[in-house]
């Protein structure tokens, strides 16, 4: 909602709006746009002298300024909607869709679609280091969303990504989650097949040739031509490591030839995997593969994905959006492949709906047991407990109620050599800052 509502500036609007528990860097980020954001909810924030209210997927019946809406008649739409009928309808819409992967990715093929001189427009959740902001308009045709598959609004039940009617779609991957609004991983495939049905038989989808969940889904009915990538043989589109490092050089290859290679600053085979989806969706777009291998080599990540905040007395710290068992995996390994001399050591808070729900204990387990130390911050909304799911992990897992006795914790167990990742998709209740501080002052 805080890009679009920089979307929304840029196309010449007037916009406010309120939410609850704001934090960096989208907080900032609107501040520095000149968007007024007020912090909490109330009915008088809802005026009349308002053209329309933009309504976020986060509010429910019985929010007090949804309900100050309701009554008011005033005119009110969902951001998808709005999104669609005022800046996607003229376009040429990228979109990149999965569980994992999506705001790397989507970031990756925004920013080789502005290498290649295209200045696409974007609306992305995550802020990527190559553009600084995680939203603009754009000055062509072509416009990157990472579309999600949570529902759109209150008032509106379908996944977000139907209403974007994009040209060229990239599936990164489809797992079970959001929990809270899905039965089963049937229910979220028959919202991944309704995407598949808006797509134009002129355009193009790029999947994860790897995923099963995805084999389903096709399986279901396509009516665009598809191209598949991934990580090992088999597919479109592959590519493979030759070294991983501060600096990792991969090569490219298209139906087993092949066409390109580069280094750059990642690493992981999911990146990898990432890669090659943003790069094959932007050759549909017209982008020649030389310069999206280019433009790959200058890309910087994504704040808060795998993010490296600085080494502080032989302590590595890294922030990442990690929330998923899968993703922590992901994670581990990839860290696991730089072949890190000391401990990885994971301070995870089960923050998302479906991590709070007794629904990936076995799963978390599994992930949690490659790591060396584990720190799990819990809280009263979690429906399971940690110290029970989490028991084989014996000594080496940590559980505390509260961030200040977390933080002294982890400062008297931290020691030189150690990689340390804070995983949550929220604010950690302030803990990363207070770390990198406390880091920073033992130095």
């Amino acid at each position: 909602m805080g890009g679009l509502a920089a979307i929304a500036k840029a196309a010449g609007h007037e916009v406010s709006g309120s939410d609850e528990n704001v934090y960096p860097p989208m907080s900032e980020q609107l501040s520095n746009l000149g968007i007024h954001l007020q912090e909490g909810y109330n009915s008088a924030f809802v005026s009349k002298g308002v053209d329309c209210v933009v309504v976020g997927n986060g509010l429910s019946r019985g929010n007090i300024a949804v309900e100050a809406l309701l009554n008011s008649n005033l005119p009110y739409c969902s951001g998808p909607q709005w999104l669609f009928e005022n800046v996607l309808q003229d376009k040429w819409v990228l979109a990149v869709a999965g569980t994992h992967g999506k705001t790397t990715t989507s970031s990756m093929l925004a920013w080789i679609l502005d290498y290649a001189k295209c200045a696409p427009g974007f609306l992305i959740g995550g802020v990527p280091h190559n553009f600084g902001i995680s939203a603009r308009l754009g000055e062509s045709d072509f416009f990157v969303i990472e579309a999600d598959e949570y529902d759109t609004a209150f008032f509106d039940k379908r996944a977000k990504f139907v209403h974007y009617r994009p040209n060229t779609l990239s599936i990164t991957n489809i797992e079970y989650d959001h929990a809270d609004i899905y039965a089963d991983l049937n229910a979220i495939l028959w919202q991944f097949h309704q995407l598949l049905r808006t797509i134009p038989s002129n355009g193009s989808v790029h999947v994860n040739g790897h995923d099963k969940n995805i084999e389903k889904l096709l399986e279901q009915g396509v009516w665009t031509p598809v191209e598949t990538f991934g990580s090992k043989s088999g597919t479109n589109w592959t590519a493979n490591y030759d070294a991983q490092g501060a600096e990792s050089h991969f090569n490219v290859y298209r139906e087993g030839i092949k066409i390109g290679e580069t280094t750059w600053d990642l690493f992981g085979k999911h990146n990898l995997e990432n890669a090659l989806a943003a790069l094959s969706a932007a050759v549909h777009a017209g982008v020649s593969v030389e310069t999206g291998l280019e433009a790959l080599s200058e890309f910087k990540g994504v704040k808060r994905r795998l993010e490296k905040k600085g080494t502080y007395g032989g302590i590595t710290l890294y922030d990442d959006f990690a929330h998923h068992p899968t993703a922590i995996t992901a994670t581990i390994c990839a860290l696991r492949d730089q072949q890190i001399g000391g401990r990885i050591v994971i301070v995870i808070e089960p923050g998302s709906n479906t991590m709070k729900m007794d629904i990936h204990g076995g799963l978390l387990l599994k992930a949690l047991e490659q790591a060396d130390r584990v720190f799990l911050l819990t809280s009263d909304g979690l429906e399971w407990d940690p110290e029970s799911v989490l028991a084989s992990l014996g000594p080496s897992l940590s559980v505390t109620w509260d961030v200040n006795s977390m933080l002294d914790v982890l400062l008297e167990d931290l020691q030189s050599g150690d990689c340390i990742v804070m995983m949550s998709n929220g604010s950690f209740q302030g803990l990363r800052d207070q770390l990198q501080e406390a880091l920073k002052n033992q130095i």
